[in-house]
C-alpha cells in the first residue's frame, strides 16, 4: 500500500467534511457521510488519518469470558489487541453493527490510543466515560453513551478487514477525516485528487460566501456564472500577490 503524503492529510484535515462529500459525490459516491455520527468533544479538532480496522459481534455467554469476573477481561481480547496494534496518525474504526446498547470503548483505552499518537476512535454504537472523554484533547465519535459494558453484547473478532461503519464501507487503509459536524470516509486511491480538489473549493466558496453575505442572489453566484468566476480568479490572484 503506497503511503499518503503528509501535505494530503493536511489539506484533507483543513477542508469541512461537507465539501469532502461533495467532492465524493461528484465522483459517485453518493454516501460516504455516517449519519449519526458525532463527536464527545466538538472542540477536540479536525483530524485525518488512516483507517485502522475492528470489527464486533454479539457477544455470547460460551465465547466470552465469565463477565462476574473483570480481572479476566485482558485474555482472550482482540479489542485490547487493536488498541495496542494501531499506530500514530491512524484512525481507530469500530463495527458495532449500530447497536449502542453496550460501550465499543471507554476513557482507559482512549487515553492509551491519545498517548500513542492515535489520530481518532470511531464507533458506530456507544462510547461509555463521556464526560472524561469529553474533555480529552482526542476526536472520539459515536452514536450514543452508554455506561453498559462492552461485553454485555459485543465480542470483537477481527481486525484490519472490511468493515460496515454506519452502514458505510469502511476498507483499512481508506482515509477518514472528521470535523466538529462528522466523519467521512474517502476510498485511499483518490484520497489525492479529492485532497486538491476540495482545497480548491473551499477557497472558491470562501470567495462566494463574501458576495451571498454581501447580498448577491443565488442565481449566477452559487454556483457561480462565468463572470463570477472571472470575479473570484482576479480575487485569486490579488490573494497570491500579496
Amino acid at each position: 500500500m503506497a503511503p499518503i503524503a503528509s501535505q494530503t492529510l493536511e489539506k484533507l484535515k483543513a477542508c469541512s467534511t461537507a465539501t469532502l462529500t461533495t467532492q465524493l459525490f461528484k465522483r459517485n459516491y453518493r454516501q460516504q457521510f455516517l449519519v449519526g455520527i458525532t463527536p464527545l468533544n466538538p472542540s477536540a479538532g479536525a483530524f485525518a488519518g488512516e483507517a485502522f480496522t475492528l470489527r464486533f459481534i454479539p457477544s455470547r455467554e460460551d465465547k466470552d469470558w465469565d463477565l462476574s469476573d473483570l480481572r479476566k477481561r485482558g485474555e482472550d481480547n482482540m479489542q485490547w489487541e487493536a488498541v495496542e496494534a494501531i499506530g500514530a496518525g491512524q484512525v481507530l474504526m469500530i463495527d458495532s453493527r449500530n447497536d449502542p446498547r453496550a460501550a465499543s470503548a471507554g476513557n482507559m483505552l482512549m487515553t492509551r490510543m491519545m498517548r500513542k499518537g492515535v489520530a481518532a476512535a470511531i464507533t458506530d454504537g456507544a462510547f461509555r466515560d463521556g464526560t472524561e472523554i469529553s474533555k480529552m484533547a482526542f476526536p472520539a465519535y459515536c452514536r450514543a453513551n452508554t455506561a453498559s459494558t462492552r461485553p454485555a453484547y459485543h465480542r470483537a473478532v477481527d481486525m484490519q478487514l472490511p468493515i460496515g461503519c454506519a452502514d458505510v464501507a469502511v476498507y483499512p487503509g481508506d482515509i477518514i477525516v472528521g470535523d466538529s459536524d462528522g466523519v467521512v470516509v474517502i476510498p485511499r486511491a483518490i484520497a489525492e485528487e479529492v485532497a486538491e480538489e476540495s482545497h480548491e473549493q473551499e477557497l472558491r466558496e470562501r470567495f462566494l460566501f463574501t458576495k451571498i453575505d454581501a447580498g448577491a442572489p443565488l442565481w449566477g453566484t452559487y454556483p457561480p456564472n462565468e463572470a463570477t468566476l472571472k470575479e473570484y480568479a482576479e480575487w485569486r490572484a490579488r490573494r497570491a500577490a500579496e
